[in-house]
């Protein structure tokens, strides 16, 4: 949470998405409360326009009342939803950083070591996802 000029909370993140190419979430992680109908609806929609625009397009689009910022790594989409009035490319400077960590931490990142279901590796996938957020923004 960063402080605004006249001392409320204001939250920069809204949601972080992990996808694959076929448009199955593999991990996503809300930092405010929306109810489940909402996500699927929102994921859904999001994750079709991602994956429909072209490569030659920019990396953000606005969608309903914030800002979505995505980068492909491999077969992997880093999907994160921003306020209208965040910077966009301090949020793709964080999605390549946090590749980095995950790069670093699995010794070369695949879509198996974020999806994986030994309770292990995705327990440390979430950890990692959520102290880098913490700590980034």
């Amino acid at each position: 949470k960063l402080l605004t000029e006249k001392g409320a909370a204001k939250k920069m993140l809204r949601f972080l998405l992990l996808v694959n190419k076929q448009g199955q979430t593999r991990l996503s992680q809300y930092y405010s409360h929306v109810p489940v109908e909402e996500r699927v609806t929102t994921e859904a929609d999001i994750v079709r326009k991602c994956l429909a625009r072209n490569e030659e397009l920019c990396s953000f689009m606005e969608y309903k009342n914030y800002k979505v910022v995505y980068r492909k790594y491999a077969s992997l989409y880093f999907i994160i939803a921003i306020d209208n009035s965040d910077n966009e490319l301090s949020v793709l400077e964080f999605i390549h950083t946090a590749v980095e960590t995950f790069d670093r931490y699995f010794e070369s990142v695949c879509e198996l070591d974020v999806s994986c279901s030994h309770v292990h590796t995705h327990t440390h996938t979430h950890l990692i996802a959520f102290v880098f957020c913490l700590t980034c923004c």
